[in-house]
């Protein structure tokens, strides 16, 4: 090489050498002002926007790249204090510094406080929530907000800001109103090397929650994960629940991550897992007064969020225990509120279906041993805006060797013998009593009225002896109405489900005892364990019909003074007429023991229907009107009226009167 052009490269990388080293030695000499910048910028920006005072006390660099800040404060104007912290020490990006910035890679600090205050309407936080002047107005007449777009926004935001170091100490935050104290306090924060540690004591009110937090986080690929451990033997108790809720839920552990998130055509999908070890509830509408206690809880899920639409992907795995189920659920409001729901499980053992089983919540089967194998199919679809075309069909499937080894709590097929039934009022036991030959009130089925079995079956469950335990359009209709009531105005029970309601179940309206019923009628009716005559004729014998009135020889004797042999058609249809609300029994008649105009109609749809299925002739139909004559202690209770001629005649013309309205 020529030395000509060798000395004038040397000259040339020498000057780029020197240009940098003066820019490395001005920045080191103007470093501070870049600081001092940064710090202004940021103070003015927060200023402007918050009508509150942001003060640094002091901010300097340390050494190359390492900056202190002391005293700083957050005060809104004439408010109190809402946040202090003594000392933050940070090591700055070079990069930034060079950027004209200054962006921290490594974060210390120390006794920090925020200290939200709320007296009344007023506030030294609400200023922060309030929408900007200059934000544009909301279309309320196009789409909705798009939540996987909000969502996705705070996340990136959240991961782009994560330093590489973090060690805070000593880390206190307070909220205090008229009627709400919560402290939290968090002696060290530590984040390195992607490895998160924390141990965070939370008081609400009187609830105090000690817990440890460890957990990893890649920035980079939008990646955390973390366990949330109870610090003492009380375990984790979520706060408010009860107040808000009137339930309670507390935990031993805790498991959450997020593996991945991808935003695409308007849409957020995240996918990670959860896990909730020792997991205990309490609802009423759950199960009563009965803690839940499921020993592990897990969810690999897949979820969705976009423009209108939230969507549980069915790729997402539910475990309770050992039993899995794959889960898809979706909820649309574009045109119309659209919600579907579908479970499906693979084969499950049978015994590993029956243990999983949430403690608590289904105490009939507790302990239940089994082979073979079970799997579950649940398919929901409902349009809000037209309930009546609800869509629902459930399956469960046993494997041609699933047996029941062992009963647990509660020996199932005990109703094919004499068992003792003890009848609940609001939980609370009332009255015990013998269902078999032992008792002088129980009839045999050949010793009830065809006319009141056939009443019942046709007002109650008119395909008792052909289902399998379950009528799936009544049951989808009873849907629709509770969605319309918002309550569970309606159950769709088959015979069967009313039976094991009665003899298995509390009185009260959950969703355990539901499920709970579904499962026992399956055992039930699809392994054959009772017979149908048997169902049937233990129904007749423990259903209430009145006060202290159980059965059908104990509601003859009651309401009519006879046999429930000798029940004649109208006294049938009566009797039918009152099981769905026996206690509101002197409802159905006048002060003189007439039956009130109300039943007219029940009589004649009941009637009618029996006339079709040919279980009363024609001439029994053309006969029938809505009237019976009282005998027995019910007419004690009924009728009150002095004059009992009055009585007779009112009692004839109410009878000429019937025949004319019921047009037969």
């Amino acid at each position: 090489m020529d030395h000509r052009l060798r000395n004038r490269l040397i000259a040339v990388f020498g000057g780029i050498i020197a240009f940098f080293l003066l820019l490395i030695v001005l920045l080191f000499v103007f470093r501070g002002r870049v600081l001092d910048y940064t710090i202004d910028r940021v103070v003015t920006r927060v200023e402007n926007k918050y009508p509150a005072d942001f003060n640094i006390g002091s901010a300097e660099f340390t050494d190359w790249t390492s900056v202190v800040l002391t005293d700083i404060s957050f005060v809104p104007h004439g408010l109190d204090t809402l946040f202090t912290t003594d000392s933050v020490n940070a090591t700055v990006s070079f990069r930034s510094i060079f950027a004209g910035r200054v962006v921290f890679k490594r974060l210390e600090v120390a006794n920090s406080y925020l200290t939200a205050v709320k007296s009344g309407d007023k506030t030294n936080f609400g200023f922060l929530f309030k929408k900007e002047e200059t934000q544009e107005p909301v279309d309320t007449t196009g789409e909705g907000r798009n939540y996987g777009e909000l969502l996705n926004r705070v996340i990136e935001t959240a991961f782009e800001n994560v330093p590489d170091q973090v060690d805070f100490r000593n880390l206190n935050a307070s909220y205090v109103s008229t009627n709400r104290t919560i402290d939290v306090k968090m002696p060290y924060l530590r984040m390195d090397d992607g490895e998160i540690d924390s141990q965070v004591s939370v008081r609400t009110d009187s609830l105090v929650n000690n817990m440890r937090v460890h957990g990893t986080i890649d920035p980079r690929a939008y990646r955390i994960a973390g366990s949330l451990y109870g610090f003492d033997n009380r375990g984790i108790r979520l706060p408010y629940v009860k107040n808000k809720f009137d339930a309670e839920v507390a935990f031993d552990t805790a498991h959450f991550s997020l593996d991945s998130k991808e935003f695409r055509n308007e849409r957020l999908t995240m996918r990670g897992s959860a896990m909730v070890n020792d997991l205990i509830l309490n609802h009423e509408k759950l199960a009563g007064e009965d803690d839940i206690h499921v020993e592990e809880s897990a969810v690999d899920y897949v979820v969705t969020l976009g423009p209108n639409l939230y969507v549980i992907d069915s790729l997402t795995e539910v475990r309770v225990n050992k039993a899995k189920a794959n889960i898809y659920a979706s909820y649309q409001n574009e045109d119309s509120k659209v919600i579907d729901l579908m479970v499906k499980t693979e084969q499950i053992p049978a015994n590993d279906f029956f243990q999983s089983l949430p403690t608590g919540l289904f105490e009939n089967l507790e302990g239940i041993k089994a082979q073979g194998q079970l799997q579950y199919d649940m398919k929901f679809h409902v349009n809000m805006d037209s309930l009546k075309q609800v869509a629902f069909d459930s399956d469960l499937d046993a494997s041609e060797d699933f047996k029941i080894l062992e009963w647990g709590n509660t020996n199932i097929e005990k109703i094919n013998g004499t068992f003792m039934h003890t009848v609940y009022e609001y939980g609370k036991p009332v009255r015990t009593f013998p269902v078999g030959p032992s008792n002088p009130f129980y009839s045999p089925i050949n010793q009830i009225s065809p006319h009141l079995r056939n009443a019942i079956l046709s007002a109650e469950d008119a395909g008792f002896y052909s289902h399998n335990g379950f009528h799936e359009e009544a049951f989808r209709q009873a849907i629709a109405e509770n969605l319309e009531e918002g309550e569970f105005a309606r159950g769709g029970s088959t015979i069967s489900m009313q039976l094991v309601k009665n003899v298995f179940l509390s009185r009260k309206k959950t969703v355990a005892r539901k499920v709970e019923e579904a499962i026992i009628v399956w055992l039930i009716e699809n392994q054959d364990l009772v017979s149908k005559h048997r169902m049937f004729e233990v129904y007749l014998n423990i259903i209430e019909w009145g006060p202290d009135v159980y059965g059908a020889k104990d509601a003859s004797r009651f309401y009519f003074g006879k046999q429930p042999s000798e029940l004649n058609v109208a006294e049938a249809i009566f009797l039918t007429s009152i099981i769905p609300s026996p206690k509101r029994f002197r409802a159905s008649f006048d002060s003189y023991g007439n039956l009130r105009s109300h039943k007219h109609g029940y009589y004649r749809l009941i009637g009618g229907h029996m006339r079709r299925r040919g279980l009363i002739t024609q001439e029994e139909y053309e006969n029938l009107y809505p009237n019976v004559r009282l005998y027995g202690r019910a007419r004690d209770l009924i009728v009150t009226a002095q004059d009992t001629s009055v009585v007779e005649e009112d009692t004839t013309q109410y009878e000429l009167e019937t025949i004319d309205l019921l047009d037969f």
